[in-house]
């Protein structure tokens, strides 16, 4: 049987009425917001369906959103598919999608992980409030030229995900003389982010001081599936190894190209993309055309599944 891996989208991929046809008509997926309402104390199950988008988008939001989302599609996709939803070699999340990933890898539970993404959406905003950071997606550019733009700008590269596009991070004045410098090098397009601070990047530093405390009082077992980390697009293997990852990961650059990379020499051709948008997808196609992508993100694409 063909192997597959599982990944889970990050910040970004959120959307107002995203799983809301899952949420209607499945029970499991029902349950899954419900809880994490309860977990929460706030109505996250009706910001994600209602909005308003300004609110749902805010970092604090979004983070606890998107983990619930995807977990919810995949549990409804595990119900309404069943055998022919294959089981997964290897799992990885992009940047926030990582605790998605490592819920399903049993490091953690559900209810944790939505505890942790609502606390690391909150500390990632508080440290954008504390020095004004923003982020641009820079296209076209090949990754030695961009490192020396970056170096000239003290900016930093905070996501490799495919050839010909690298999202760099820092100060916002900084931001804006990269942009201008890499346009200059060469780069297609320089695409200004809408984030409220420069995410993996140093200026993340507050927000790691104040994760580490909630990630030494999470009890975490060693995955149960291989996670492919954010950081070094190699396996995470132990509970030891999971929390400095999720500690690190706040301030280094996700590795979405090598994980891909990593993933598909390991002899697996398919990637499932389970959750809101279709982010990852898109991304993997670009960094191998050969691999196989599948899309799970509404109750139609799950039907379809189910029918293959």
């Amino acid at each position: 049987m063909t192997k597959v891996a599982w990944v889970f989208p990050g910040q970004g991929s959120q959307s107002v009425g995203m799983c809301r046809d899952l949420y209607d008509v499945n029970n499991t997926a029902r349950e899954v917001f419900e809880q994490a309402d309860e977990v929460l104390g706030i109505k996250l199950s009706r910001l994600c369906f209602e909005g308003p988008e300004e609110e749902l988008t805010q970092t604090i939001n979004a983070q606890p959103a998107l983990v619930t989302a995807s977990y919810a599609c995949l549990q409804a996709a595990r119900e309404i598919a069943g055998k022919s939803l294959p089981e997964p070699s290897f799992l990885a999340g992009h940047s926030l999608g990582e605790y998605t990933a490592l819920t399903v890898a049993g490091v953690f539970d559900f209810a944790t992980a939505v505890h942790l993404a609502r606390e690391r959406g909150r500390l990632m905003h508080e440290a954008g409030q504390l020095q004004l950071g923003s982020m641009a997606a820079i296209i076209g550019l090949e990754e030695q030229l961009l490192a020396e733009v970056c170096k000239k700008t003290d900016t930093v590269m905070a996501n490799v995900n495919c050839p010909g596009q690298i999202v760099i991070s820092g100060a916002a004045d900084n931001i804006t003389k990269a942009m201008e410098m890499a346009t200059a090098a060469g780069a297609k397009r320089a695409i200004e982010l809408q984030v409220s601070g420069a995410f993996h990047s140093p200026l993340m530093k507050p927000a790691v001081d104040g994760l580490v405390k909630y990630l030494e009082e999470t009890e975490m077992k060693d995955p149960a599936v291989p996670v492919i980390a954010n950081m070094t697009g190699e396996p995470l293997s132990t509970a030891a190894e999971v929390r400095a990852e999720l500690r690190n990961q706040l301030t280094n650059p996700v590795l979405w190209q090598r994980t891909i990379e990593y993933i598909y020499g390991q002899g697996v051709p398919t990637f499932i993309e389970i959750g809101p948008g279709k982010v990852l997808t898109g991304l993997i196609r670009r960094i191998n055309s050969e691999a196989r992508t599948i899309n799970l993100n509404d109750l139609e694409s799950i039907r379809n599944l189910a029918s293959e």
